[in-house]
């Protein structure tokens, strides 16, 4: 039998009982939009998901403490105390999968400015060779501040509040300072100043502003960001005009870090550097290690949801072999009509699986369509009606990331998942078909 043959009599089969290939149609139309909207839908789930924690910080950053807190064994809350010092630093560099290791120093200084405004001023000091690949933002020039070019230079946060002022005896006196016209030092404090030997100040001659970030909750907008090398050797120029004992302490404090920050090559080896990291005596923090339970949960709640659409596709499948199966029961002649003129058998096998998988191919690309539309009706009106439901949440107001998410493979596999089910669904009643003795089938009325 000739393929054009086969596509022929097939469809023409169909078409003699349209009813019953209409609804046969319609429930795989109706199982293939249940697998391929629940897909989606777990899909934007996990994008969402995805979103809100990369909004709170990188996935791939990992936090070694001095004073470190963290759960034993027996579920109670542990004080650590650990020295991080340059030889930790080497360390951790040398852990695999580790990209980038820095000090993490808050500091504080005061700005004087026209020798009389003051301020105070918030400083993160970090090894800038680190600050892109800790997903900073860029610098109004497009360029990353690197260990070169910030020997001489301090990054200030767009929405970093300076309020310049002095006391004149009976009020509070503000001024609007311009970094790149009037004159402004730097100026350490804790320590009280050796009043034999000249305060220590620091002119900021190279202040560049770092532009607001994305999201407006990143460090980078509210905080001066130093060089480690630019603020040690600045700190030991301060810690020589201090009286002896309070020099030895200031030049102890440099030498030991509250924190220090690593970035690894990839939030899934996140795990990996940290069990490294615990090898080396050391607790550390990230957000990994709270995030991978709930991602863990969410990717489960994907699969749950796509099991669901396999039920209707399941369903689907019983329909199509029911109705294969009646055909059968209907064409007993004609099947031996077929095989008296010569007909092979395996052209009667392909007929009913031409048949079978026809239905699927049909269902499957009008619910692939109408799909499509489901999605955008979801993404429109869904996650409002679902905050509502369940009092805000993951599609709250905040929210803009999509509730049904169709990935350009999707489609593919569940049109393809249409026609495998209608093919396997029509194989048993095609086999049956093919096992019908000719003499039998011309003797059914």
């Amino acid at each position: 039998m000739r393929f054009i043959d086969l596509i022929k009599m097939g469809a023409r089969n169909l078409l003699r009982r349209k009813a019953r290939t209409a609804l046969t149609i319609i429930g795989v139309i109706i199982g293939t939009i249940s697998i391929m909207v629940m897909i989606s839908i777990g899909i934007g789930m996990n994008r969402s998901f995805e979103e809100s924690i990369l909004e709170n910080g990188s996935m791939t950053v990992i936090s070694v403490s001095s004073n470190s807190f963290y759960q034993d064994d027996n579920g109670n809350w542990v004080d650590k105390k650990q020295e991080l010092n340059q030889d930790t630093l080497e360390q951790l560099r040398s852990i695999e999968h580790v990209k980038c290791v820095t000090p993490y120093i808050y500091g504080n200084a005061e700005l004087l400015a026209k020798k009389k405004y003051t301020t105070y001023f918030s400083m993160i000091i970090m090894d800038m060779d680190c600050y892109e690949e800790f997903g900073y933002p860029a610098l109004e020039d497009g360029t990353y501040p690197n260990k070169e070019n910030s020997k001489d230079r301090v990054y200030i946060g767009s929405q970093m509040y300076l309020d310049f002022g002095y006391f004149n005896g009976s009020r509070y006196v503000n001024k609007e300072i311009d970094f790149n016209k009037d004159k402004v030092e730097l100026k350490f404090q804790g320590y009280e100043p050796n009043p034999k030997k000249r305060e220590f100040s620091y002119e900021l001659k190279n202040i560049v502003t770092i532009p607001q970030s994305q999201s407006g909750y990143s460090m980078t907008d509210y905080y001066a960001f130093m060089d480690y090398d630019m603020y040690v050797k600045l700190y030991e120029k301060y810690a020589n005009t201090l009286k002896l004992s309070d020099r030895k302490k200031a030049l102890e404090s440099i030498k030991k870090f509250e924190n220090i920050q690593i970035n690894v090559d990839n939030m899934n080896n996140v795990t990996d550097v940290q069990e490294a990291i615990e090898k080396l005596g050391l607790k550390s923090e990230s957000e990994m290690q709270y995030i991978k339970p709930m991602q863990d949960t969410a990717n489960m709640l994907e699969l749950i949801l796509g099991a669901i659409g396999g039920v209707a596709m399941l369903v689907s499948a019983i329909n199509i072999a029911n109705t294969m199966i009646m055909s059968i029961y209907e064409r007993t002649k004609e099947i031996g009509i077929m095989k008296v003129l010569g007909c092979k058998v395996g052209d009667v096998k392909k007929l009913f699986l031409f048949e079978a998988g026809l239905i699927g191919f049909v269902g499957g690309t009008i619910g692939v369509g109408l799909s499509y539309l489901v999605s955008w009706l979801l993404n429109k009106y869904g996650s409002d009606i679902f905050s509502g439901l369940m009092g805000g949440g993951m599609y709250g107001e905040s929210s803009n990331a999509p509730m049904s998410v169709i990935p350009f493979w999707l489609p593919f596999f569940a049109a393809g998942f249409g026609i495998l089910i209608g093919l396997i669904s029509g194989f048993f009643p095609a086999l049956r078909a093919t096992r019908i003795s000719a003499i039998e089938a011309m003797k059914n009325e």
